[in-house]
């Protein structure tokens, strides 16, 4: 297989292994780290790269992104199947599955982590999960007085924002970085700012799995020829509390 990678920086290292090892022919364009946080400019960036490769000889587009911010919504292939992660953003694509997400992440949506590329590439040394931002934890408190009224406002704010007396951030470290003491590196900075610091073994397979071919239904979407990508959540909002984190894709002829 020859395919176009089209993929997020904070992935750098980690796909350069999987590339050097893969029984493909992968050809990596890299977008800059941080460049969810303007959704639309990504989508356009992703979306170039893709209408790029038409005619050059490529059997696949494959997209190194989670739903990032809505990024990919609406991304569509013409004569090139894509295929992308079912993630909602690069945190479960670190972890190894939705469901590990869940796990470490469940309780308390708005934590902060980082990993080896965000040290490297990074603004700022850690990430806030894009599923708080879904949530709309990045919004203050009068937008909820406007929207829902006084006491509602109260309610919804003291759910989504727990006191914390210690903000802990979590270190998400990969066999393929865990020797370039990056670990250590984020808990020096940590512990500095008063955060406390815990660090969790990642799960890289979801990328080895996009570069080298194994893709299975549940946690792979393949977008044929004159389709684009619907984000789906499958599950509903309840006094603005997501009872289930994990981003579907559905196929939508154009």
């Amino acid at each position: 297989m020859k395919a176009l990678l089209v993929c997020c920086e904070v992935f750098l290292r980690e796909v350069s292994v999987m590339i050097s090892q893969s029984p493909n022919t992968i050809f990596p364009v890299f977008t800059e780290l941080g460049a969810h946080e303007q959704s639309a400019a990504l989508h356009a960036q992703i979306q170039s790269a893709i209408d790029g490769a038409e005619g050059k000889g490529f059997d696949y587009v494959l997209l190194g992104y989670g739903l990032c911010g809505n990024a990919l919504n609406n991304i569509r292939s013409r004569s090139l199947p894509i295929v992308a992660i079912r993630a909602h953003d690069c945190c479960t694509v670190f972890l190894g599955s939705r469901q590990r997400f869940k796990e470490v992440f469940g309780s308390d949506l708005s934590s902060t982590w980082s990993s080896a590329g965000y040290l490297e590439r990074g603004n700022d040394y850690i990430h806030r999960t894009d599923t708080g931002k879904l949530l709309g934890l990045d919004r203050g408190y009068d937008d909820y007085v406007k929207e829902y009224g006084e006491e509602n406002a109260q309610y919804i704010w003291e759910t989504l924002h727990p006191e914390e007396k210690n903000k802990a951030l979590v270190f998400i470290d990969t066999d393929e970085t865990s020797s370039l003491g990056h670990r250590e590196n984020c808990e020096k900075r940590a512990l500095g700012e008063g955060k406390s610091f815990s660090y969790i073994k990642g799960d890289t397979r979801l990328l080895k799995a996009l570069v080298d071919g194994y893709w299975t239904d549940d946690e792979f979407l393949r977008i044929e020829p004159g389709h684009r990508i619907k984000a789906l959540y499958d599950e509903q909002f309840d006094a603005l509390l997501f009872h289930d984190y994990c981003v579907l894709f559905l196929l939508e002829i154009q």
